[in-house]
């Protein structure tokens, strides 16, 4: 047996108390991801799966890159659906919308670069399970 980095829970705290959980396991769909805010009423949170994961990694560098400007938004298809948004007024933050709760979650400017890390090893981690490496040789 083989240890591939999931499942694998971590939490980025700002200077301010602002929290994200992320949560990443194994899946049918390649991985889980959980993006969470333990910090507000409700707890709003966004599934997505590895590719999902992949666009909102790029969506945070882009949006990164576009701040105080705008960028379209990005729709995911596939196993968990969601629409990322960036919105710069009054705080600039990445609004995951997964048509799924009533409220879409909101990952503030504050936490980006701590969560892109966190992706990053998220999904290197994912892509070494040899199922994905399978699945992505197969594309």
């Amino acid at each position: 047996m083989h240890h591939d980095g999931l499942p694998r829970v971590r939490e980025i705290i700002d200077a301010l108390g602002l929290r994200l959980r992320l949560c990443a396991e194994r899946h049918a769909a390649g991985a889980r991801v959980v993006v969470q805010r333990p910090d507000l009423a409700g707890q709003p949170y966004a599934t997505l799966d590895l590719y999902g994961t992949e666009v909102l990694w790029g969506f945070l560098m882009s949006a990164r890159l576009a701040v105080p400007g705008v960028l379209p938004d990005e729709r995911i298809l596939g196993t968990w659906s969601a629409t990322l948004r960036l919105e710069v007024d009054p705080v600039s933050r990445i609004v995951i919308d997964t048509h799924r709760s009533e409220t879409p979650l909101s990952i503030p400017c504050t936490v980006w670069d701590r969560l892109f890390a966190e992706l990053c090893l998220i999904l290197a981690h994912a892509r070494a399970d040899p199922a994905n490496l399978r699945r992505y040789a197969l594309q």
